[in-house]
């Protein structure tokens, strides 16, 4: 999307400041804006800083393009200087922790400027609307401490939910466990080779909730076609539980995977797949070719 915009930038821009709530103002450089809460005080959003927030896109005719309150996870984002003049990035600047407020950015440019075409319901020379809720503005550093403090505590949480599904469905005794804490019980066994970082694998799988939602798989997805997906392995094109788990098993071995959210899709989720959920993985490790990433143009391990 043309918002996952993550570039780091040196200059701090001027704003108009806001003079009223729930006017719409318009800056010097032309952004229109229309303030509904601000706090005097607070810490304001300089280019340079993650802003976590929530956000509502809408046409000129106020239907709803994308709305991440529907999404289940706020939308995050290094603040730019501007990259065009009556951009929003300048709105942001004027927004702390708590803030909320209505940006008017036309359109033409917010999609021309990031090659994109305009989207369905959206009409040229019109403005988008961006209602946006701030949840927290952060220095790049704040933010990684913040982050990895998270991570620790979900691993946590994650291995507990793990554990006590084992246990419950009587995996105790099949479950094996990798170092990063990722579990997998054989159910087929194979005896071909294991694959190693840069070999090419060809892999089945079930995609799983803990509660058994399937919501994937390379035998019904019309993008597999019914045929096993295939990627190099070790090299970073999928998630890392499922690298860490594939690479125990050998080439013909079914298995279930068991992977934590931190491994997963963790605090963001994906489509069907809410956020710092644990997954299930039905695997079977069709084929490896030894050694193949590098023909296919990927790069080595190291490279």
């Amino acid at each position: 999307m043309f918002l996952k915009q993550f570039g780091k930038a040196a200059l701090i821009v001027a704003v108009v400041a806001a003079c009223g709530k729930n006017r719409v103002q318009v800056t010097d450089n032309g952004l229109k804006y229309q303030i509904h809460e601000q706090s005097e005080g607070t810490r304001k959003g300089k280019v340079g800083d993650i802003i976590t927030l929530h956000l509502t896109l809408m046409n000129n005719k106020d239907s709803v393009l994308r709305d991440t309150h529907k999404e289940g996870a706020p939308f995050q984002m290094l603040l730019q200087v501007p990259p065009f003049k009556g951009s929003y990035e300048e709105g942001l600047t004027m927004l702390g922790k708590g803030d909320s407020a209505t940006f008017y950015v036309s359109a033409d440019s917010l999609f021309t400027r990031a090659m994109q075409p305009l989207p369905p319901g959206v009409q040229k020379g019109t403005d988008i609307g961006i209602a946006v809720k701030v949840l927290n503005v952060q220095s790049e550093e704040e933010y990684k401490k913040a982050q990895a403090a998270d991570y620790e505590k979900q691993k946590g949480i994650d291995a507990k939910i793990i554990q006590d599904y084992v246990a419950k469905n009587g995996l105790a005794g099949k479950a094996q466990k990798t170092e990063s804490g990722v579990y997998y019980v054989v159910t087929q066994p194979g005896s071909g080779p294991t694959p190693s970082r840069g070999d090419l694998v060809q892999v089945h799988y079930t995609g799983k909730l803990l509660n058994g939602k399937v919501f994937d798989s390379s035998r019904s997805n019309p993008q597999a076609g019914g045929k096993p997906v295939q990627f190099p392995i070790g090299v970073g094109q999928v998630i890392p539980g499922w690298e860490e788990g594939v690479m125990k098993l050998h080439k013909g071995e079914k298995a279930t995977l068991i992977i934590p959210s931190t491994l997963a899709y963790g605090p963001r989720g994906n489509q069907g797949i809410a956020p710092n959920s644990v997954l299930l993985f039905d695997i079977e490790l069709v084929d490896i070719q030894k050694g193949q990433a590098g023909q296919m143009g990927m790069p080595q391990p190291g490279q």
